[in-house]
């Protein structure tokens, strides 16, 4: 079964990290711009789960809030740059069931929508946190990364990145995807970093970093993990 994610959130570029993220972990995504959009996507064709901005150009989130929870008990997710304790527990206590402050890694939000799906009795996938193929072994569990049976040693930096990889295995990560979720969504723009980590990965786990088997480029596009 698809589960369905309103992404409710004015700011493009994040709005749109946020639907290509979520669709590569295989929620279906709507996304809105204003509360009025919202609520009308929300009543025509009610989410799973909504991700919800509070500062939008027609009024405040909170209000989204107060119309769903007066119906439904879907799980909100916020998502907002407002960091005080009080409008914290202002949207908690209106219904609200988690509070995430931006700038945030795509991955600390998945875990927030699992769990919030969890109190309602939804359970997702478990998230992958193992890959195999050939001389690679990774266990995100244990942090450990095996080439032929020997441990490879990798900067937090370098796991963070194959990690993403790892949980998308088989599907091609955009290079903002990963740049967004390894670094954050304000270096976007920095396909240097990428680059340059990317080499050094291939230079620990590739037997041939010139011609890689594991770390796989789709020109233009990002990266992908070979899986079987």
């Amino acid at each position: 079964m698809t589960l369905r994610v309103l992404v409710v959130e004015d700011d493009r570029e994040i709005r749109s990290l946020m639907q290509s993220s979520l669709s590569v972990e295989g929620f279906a995504v709507q996304t809105a711009v204003t509360l009025s959009e919202a609520e009308a996507l929300w009543r025509h064709s009610p989410p799973d789960v909504i991700v919800l901005d509070l500062g939008l150009p027609d009024g405040d989130g909170l209000e989204l809030v107060k119309v769903v929870r007066a119906k439904r008990a879907t799980p909100i997710i916020v998502v907002s740059a407002r960091h005080q304790e009080a409008q914290k527990i202002r949207l908690l206590d209106a219904g609200a069931d988690d509070y995430l402050t931006k700038p945030f890694g795509v991955a600390e939000l998945l875990a927030r929508i699992r769990v919030a799906l969890r109190h309602r009795g939804t359970a997702l996938a478990p998230a992958v946190t193992e890959h195999r193929l050939d001389d690679l072994h990774v266990d995100l569990a244990t942090h450990q990364v095996l080439r032929d049976g020997q441990p490879v040693h990798l900067t937090p930096t370098e796991f963070k990145l194959l990690a993403r990889l790892v949980r998308s295995a088989g599907r091609v990560v955009t290079h903002r995807q990963l740049l967004a979720d390894v670094w954050g969504p304000e270096f976007t723009e920095h396909t240097h970093y990428l680059r340059l980590y990317m080499g050094q990965l291939r230079a620990k786990i590739e037997r041939d970093p010139a011609e890689p088997r594991h770390l796989l480029t789709e020109t233009g596009v990002g990266y992908r993990l070979a899986a079987d």
